[in-house]
């Protein structure tokens, strides 16, 4: 069966406008002026119909921009996004065409994404009524409808988005993108700005919607534990590029990757006998200057010289598992080889 969504090769940079200061430091080397971010690279993935794919990473990785390109939001520098094989959006930098309603977003903070002028009952029933997805007699009805499948009453319709709280917000815009009858999800940190027991009961939704529904999603998160509730694979990004991709049982049980080894033991634990708290050592890298070769390779503790010099490529490491690190193909040139 051919996947539903096919992400191939995809890089995304944003050219840095260097303002008069940039120039005028540009000589005691301020890296800004005349600069690019590298924000995605060359990043490729597919995702099944039914599947939900996490996406982990530390801020700054390039999960939520990866998540905007498979949106249609951004348009990728290079490379293709594809739902069913057909193009996701058109378009280079300033001017993007999302071609698909197919795809629908669901962010991070639900306050910011619903207008604050318009009723909730107008937010949800917008797109479909302008998309003619449903019959104008059957909007009202529908958008009732779907404020109850997401455990409001259809009620509040009639009310704006300042009578909401955070977890009632965020199931409004769960319902607004169920209104547009997508075949993809993308959450980006949708529970990320709930309190913990509001992210529960928006996670239970998810899940709920996902047995009923059969959606498949791209669960964008830092959580790993929210992760590994929900996702049947996760990929683990840094700096702009997928270093693990692997089944979550599979993941969780013996990370491969020296980075995904480190998000785990950065992970504070509760109890005795359990492994010490280790903080990631060093700092991410700036994307405007990414290091040369591995680009985890300055906060590696097996990091060699081939480390510095070769980008690893993801390579097959067991069944369902890639892995992009030099000591997944015998390590040559790596401390733990010498």
């Amino acid at each position: 069966m051919s996947p539903l969504l096919t992400v191939d090769r995809v890089s995304k940079r944003f050219p840095l406008k260097a303002t008069l200061i940039d120039k005028l430091t540009a000589g005691l080397g301020n890296r800004r002026a005349g600069g690019t971010v590298h924000a995605v690279t060359d990043v490729t993935f597919e995702v099944a119909r039914g599947e939900v794919l996490g996406m982990v990473g530390e801020s700054g990785c390039g999960k939520s921009t990866l998540g905007r390109i498979v949106s249609g939001i951004y348009a990728p520098t290079e490379g293709t996004v594809r739902l069913d094989g057909e193009p996701v959006a058109r378009g280079r930098d300033d001017h993007v065409d999302k071609l698909t309603t197919r795809v629908q977003m669901i962010h991070q903070d639900p306050f910011a994404s619903l207008n604050p002028r318009m009723k909730v009952g107008e937010t949800i029933s917008e797109g479909p009524r302008i998309h003619r997805l449903v019959p104008a007699s059957d909007v009202r009805a529908r958008t009732r409808a779907l404020l109850e499948q997401v455990g409001l009453e259809g009620a509040y319709a009639d009310r704006f988005p300042h009578q909401f709280s955070g977890g009632q917000r965020q199931r409004i815009a769960i319902a607004r993108a169920l209104a547009m009858q997508p075949d993809l999800l993308v959450l980006d940190e949708a529970v990320a700005s709930l309190d913990v027991s509001i992210q529960a009961q928006v996670l239970n939704l998810f899940l709920d919607l996902r047995r009923d529904l059969g959606l498949t999603a791209l669960f964008i998160s830092h959580d790993l534990s929210v992760v590994r509730h929900v996702c049947d694979r996760v990929a683990i990004m840094y700096l702009g590029r997928i270093v693990e991709l692997s089944p979550a049982e599979q993941l969780y049980a013996a990370p491969k990757h020296p980075y995904t080894q480190a998000l785990f033991a950065s992970v504070p634990t509760l109890g005795t006998g359990r492994r010490a708290f280790r903080p990631i050592e060093g700092e991410i890298p700036s994307p405007i200057d990414p290091p040369p070769g591995c680009a985890f390779h300055p906060r590696c503790p097996f990091a060699g010289p081939r480390c510095r010099a070769e980008v690893p490529r993801l390579t097959a490491s067991g069944p369902g598992r890639t892995v992009a690190c030099h000591l997944n193909d015998g390590g040559v040139g790596l401390k733990e080889a010498a």
